[in-house]
């Protein structure tokens, strides 16, 4: 089996309350590149499951929280090329009671479904994912796999979002993209040509992405990372937000995710109504999926009293 994508297309946003800034908005529709595997865990994916199978791997191994696109989508490509998988979740609680669980949280439900087996570690385990030592534990209890970071980004991964941008896309000024691990942008850095700039809005709070990209990046790309709009922090959210992305659906029929896309939208829009952008300037904004985090979004929002995505 192969990897196939969907035909993305570079959708051009019209807002009402943009027409006077003289800029042009396009998103790159990365959400639509396949129905289960979306956005940018397609291209982190992709090339690790080439390695998985040239290794001769039966399992893959990967980590996440309980609402995480990777997991759900580490559960769906194990279940489409053939692999085992295990999940290993941050939050000892939610493996107390399983079946509440399963029917609380849409995501590890679908994972599930996709035959993902679970392993529930306190949060002071699930810091020690990355040591040696936690690692071997893991291959003594499930024998060998192949393992996917958190997040996915490895360097398999950057040569995957490498792929993002296409012919014809170096006619856009300014690429933006949203923030996790630092991966997806790596790779969108990586694929630039010296005309052009990336931004990045990181959906945390704090500094330390800087390095992790430089890691990843070659030197001399132009890019920066705009640290206003993460809301207070990973999965954090409030009703502006919420009512940004249902007034953006509105408008454009382009669905937003809460945590990573929807903040970068928002910051885009504010940025581009504050003045930061020359007239005529192009924009290329990509969606990088996440979709499948609505429903249990959806749920907290609920418990809050705030409004739905819609």
């Amino acid at each position: 089996m192969v990897f196939v994508t969907n035909n993305i297309e570079n959708q051009q946003v019209f807002l009402s309350e943009l027409e006077r800034f003289g800029v042009n908005l396009f998103i790159k529709r990365e959400d639509q590149i396949h129905p289960f595997i979306s956005g940018n865990k397609y291209r982190k994916l992709k090339y690790n499951i080439f390695k998985a199978q040239e290794e001769k791997h039966d399992t893959l191994l990967t980590f996440g929280g309980a609402f995480s696109n990777h997991i759900s989508a580490v559960a769906f490509a194990g279940k489409e090329f053939g692999f085992k998988t295990i999940g290993i979740i941050r939050g000892e609680e939610l493996g107390n009671d399983l079946k509440n669980t399963l029917q609380q949280n849409p995501t590890l439900n679908a994972a599930n479904k996709h035959g993902m087996q679970f392993e529930f570690v306190t949060r002071s385990d699930y810091r020690l994912k990355n040591t040696e030592e936690f690692i071997e534990k893991l291959k003594d209890k499930f024998g060998n796999f192949y393992l996917i970071p958190e997040g996915g980004t490895n360097n398999l991964a950057i040569r995957g979002c490498e792929e993002i941008l296409k012919l014809g896309d170096e006619s856009f000024d300014i690429v933006c993209s949203a923030i996790g691990t630092g991966g997806t942008i790596s790779g969108i850095i990586n694929s630039i040509n010296k005309n052009q700039k990336v931004l990045g809005f990181p959906a945390l709070k704090g500094d330390f992405l800087a390095k992790e990209i430089k890691k990843y990046t070659i030197q001399g790309k132009k890019w920066s990372l705009i640290t206003d709009y993460h809301f207070g922090g990973f999965a954090k959210i409030n009703g502006d937000l919420v009512n940004f992305i249902n007034q953006f659906k509105l408008e454009t029929s382009i669905p937003l995710d809460p945590i990573y896309t929807g903040k970068m939208m928002y910051g885009l829009v504010d940025l581009i109504k504050k003045g930061f952008f020359k007239k005529g300037t192009n924009i290329l904004a990509i969606h990088t999926g996440g979709l499948q985090g609505i429903d249990g979004m959806n749920n907290y929002l609920k418990q809050k009293q705030l409004p739905l995505i819609q």
